[in-house]
C-alpha cells in the first residue's frame, strides 16, 4: 500500500509530514488533503474575521517516492467597499 505525506503552508508557517498515512490510492490522498484543507478553511474564517488580509493555507501531498503528487489550496479573502456606502 502506497505511503503519502500531507504537508500544511499556512502563510510563512510550515508544517511537514514525516510520518506520512498508508493509503489505497492517489484519489484516496486527495479526499484526506480536502478534508484537511477544510479544516484549515474553517480556522481561516475565523482568523480572517479579526483581521482584513487574505489568508491562505496549502495542502501539499507527496508520495512515497517523496516527490509531490498534488496540492489543495484553500485561500479567503475579504475586500471592504471603499468608501463605504451612504446609510
Amino acid at each position: 500500500m502506497p505511503r503519502f505525506y500531507f504537508d500544511v503552508r499556512d502563510g510563512a508557517k510550515f508544517m511537514p509530514d514525516d510520518a506520512g498515512v498508508e493509503l489505497d490510492s492517489l484519489e484516496a490522498a486527495q479526499r484526506v488533503a480536502a478534508e484537511a484543507a477544510a479544516e484549515a478553511a474553517a480556522k481561516i474564517g475565523q482568523d480572517c474575521l479579526l483581521q482584513d488580509d487574505a489568508q491562505d493555507v496549502r495542502v501539499e501531498v507527496r508520495n512515497e517516492h517523496r516527490q509531490r503528487v498534488l496540492t489543495v489550496t484553500v485561500s479567503l479573502e475579504i475586500h471592504r467597499v471603499e468608501p463605504p456606502p451612504c446609510a
